[in-house]
């Protein structure tokens, strides 16, 4: 089963009530365990103050030690209840904030792997794991706090407040005065750290980037004899981050002790008005139990109300983490499969009138018009900046056309991503490897022998060679094979994914002539019933290639390589200088 069905769909998920209401479940458990835990806090205060009593009665000689033991097994099972009752809210507290965090991530995941090339070009590394990581860790553990902090501080602090209104309500209004001033300097704080918060996550974001770019490109930076540089600007990036997190973090946690202090000074009254109350001079009569159960409960409320200040900066903290990943919470769309057509029948490509141009600008290439057949390899060449690869990205979506490309019956411009995967594809400049193995770069999760597809491209007995063969790690993008190696592995890659179609951008760039041949003549076998467009600037294999567009001035001309060599000068000139050079090399 593929992930996207293992996910609880999000209907809305660009909005956080959305999540919370995906988790009715865990939330229902959270809020009966919660609210038997928080109200059974108050059993605290109250056997506290009838332990204080029935020890002074021991002493005057008005109760026995048994009863006195009677009482604290009593406490004793009430506690062994209520923290029960804690455990399953805290169980299912860290449920909800992991089914959340699972889901935002998701929800991430699929909005970064369905952005098109432009919208990723536009988005760098480092920022794109910050958000990845650290904002949704941000987000969740604010919902967490919340969640855990509507019970452990909303719910006890109302018990806790009828309690203390139970004993003394004069007393209780002048106590709590000071508490509603850690809430408002919790208040007033709150711009500050949403930008202190804000900095630091854009520094993270560059400190991010900084290490990505120091491991990818550090043999290049060794070579060259920059890494001292290098090292130099990522401890700039690293002081700065420094900085921003204690920035971030002082008043989120500095202000805590303040929060305390503010809160338990209504202390400084309870002990004064409530020695009255206890020698009956005060508002009220108490005995010491209801003088220990009123002060134990103030200062457990003391000590939660000033948790809720801080509660207020870290949902603060959070607020900001997901004004930045909201705009990539979208929701996903599963892949259309459904088709009419039938892949299992050869493929016809026809292109007619085709002009290519960014909006806004002149055009790249204009009509441009040419036919294939399954079993046919079309070269495509011209000289450089003609258009060539961008004529090679047009067939996978990525730049915007007028007029016709057919493949079959169907329109491309019809087609959905599904159907395009299923007729196309596609080598580009770059090989774009993954840092996992040889064989996993080649399969990308197939299972089928790919023995085949590494003779094919001459690529068999390197790596035979190697410690651990075709399980041999390539390194980050492939840093640990050489720019031949790579392109090797990322054609044999094409080939064992092959479709109807397949569109390769100099796939031979970077071998030596003896090896391309050799490959040629098995990308011919492999291919004989497939399309093969081939992109390319090295022309000494095109007399074999079945037919040739040549680019040039904005235009194209298709036709065969013996009559392009007899018709177009400029295609004449570029082959025999090639086929010169070659042989003065060889």
């Amino acid at each position: 089963m593929s992930q996207h069905r293992q996910i609880k769909h999000v209907p809305e998920p660009d909005l956080i009530l959305s999540y919370f209401k995906l988790e009715l479940w865990p939330l229902t458990l959270i809020t009966i365990s919660g609210i038997l835990y928080n109200v059974g806090m108050l059993a605290g205060p109250y056997f506290e103050g009838q332990l204080a009593q029935r020890l002074l009665d021991i002493i005057n000689g008005y109760k026995d030690f048994y009863s006195m033991v009677r009482l604290a097994i009593i406490y004793l099972v009430v506690i062994l209840i209520v923290q029960f009752m804690r455990s399953i809210k805290r169980f299912y507290v860290r449920r909800f904030a992991n089914n959340t965090s699972r889901n935002m991530r998701h929800m991430l995941y699929n909005s970064l792997v369905n952005m098109s090339r432009e919208e990723l070009e536009q988005e760098d590394l480092g920022t794109v794991m910050t958000k990845a990581i650290a904002d949704v860790d941000a987000c969740v553990e604010g919902m967490r706090k919340f969640t855990t902090e509507v019970f452990d501080t909303g719910v006890v602090l109302v018990a806790y407040i009828s309690l203390l209104f139970f004993y003394d309500w004069r007393l209780a209004l002048a106590s709590c005065i000071f508490t509603p001033i850690a809430y408002f300097i919790a208040g007033k704080l709150k711009t500050r750290i949403t930008r202190y918060n804000a900095e630091y996550k854009k520094s993270a974001a560059r400190l991010n980037n900084a290490t990505m770019d120091r491991i990818s490109n550090a043999i290049t930076y060794r070579i060259y004899g920059s890494e001292t540089n290098r090292d130099i600007a990522y401890e700039s990036h690293l002081k700065d981050y420094e900085k921003r997190a204690v920035s971030a973090n002082i008043w989120e946690n500095t202000m805590q002790p303040l929060y305390n202090i503010i809160s338990m000074s209504g202390s400084v009254l309870i002990i004064y008005f409530g020695a009255k109350n206890v020698l009956g001079t005060g508002w009220t009569s108490w005995n010491i139990a209801a003088f220990t159960t009123f002060f134990s409960a103030f200062t457990k409320m003391a000590l939660k109300s000033s948790k809720a200040s801080k509660l207020f900066n870290s949902v603060q903290k959070a607020q900001v983490s997901w004004d930045r990943i909201k705009p990539l919470m979208k929701d996903y769309v599963e892949p259309n499969t459904n088709t009419s057509i039938d892949f299992s029948q050869p493929a016809k490509l026809t292109v007619s009138n085709l002009s290519i141009s960014w909006p806004g600008s002149s055009p790249i290439l204009k009509d441009i018009s040419f036919s294939a057949y399954a079993g046919q390899i079309i070269g495509v060449t011209g000289p450089i900046a003609c258009g060539k690869s961008t004529l090679g990205r047009t067939f996978i979506g990525e730049v915007p056309y007028e007029g016709s490309i057919q493949v079959g019956e169907q329109k491309l411009s019809e087609l959905n991503e599904y159907e395009r995967s299923r007729l196309i594809s596609y080598m580009g400049h770059k090989p774009e490897l993954i840092s996992d193995s040889i064989e996993e770069n080649i399969r990308l999760g197939e299972q089928r022998d790919i023995i085949q597809y590494l003779q094919a491209v001459c690529f068999d007995e390197e790596v035979a060679q190697m410690p651990q063969g075709a399980a041999t790690s390539v390194g980050s993008s492939g840093v640990r094979l050489s720019g031949g190696q790579q392109a090797r592995v990322a054609l044999a890659r094409t080939l064992y994914n092959a479709q109807q179609i397949l569109i390769l951008d100099d796939p031979f760039s970077a071998v030596d002539r003896i090896t391309e041949k050799e490959i040629f003549k098995n990308l011919r076998i492999l291919a004989k019933d497939k399309i093969v467009i081939l992109i390319s600037h090295r022309l000494y294999l095109f007399p074999s290639i079945d037919k040739v567009l040549f680019l040039a001035n904005g235009t194209g001309v298709f036709s065969t390589h013996k009559e392009l060599m007899q018709e177009n000068d400029t295609y004449a000139k570029l082959y025999n200088a090639q086929v010169a050079g070659g042989a003065q090399n060889e």
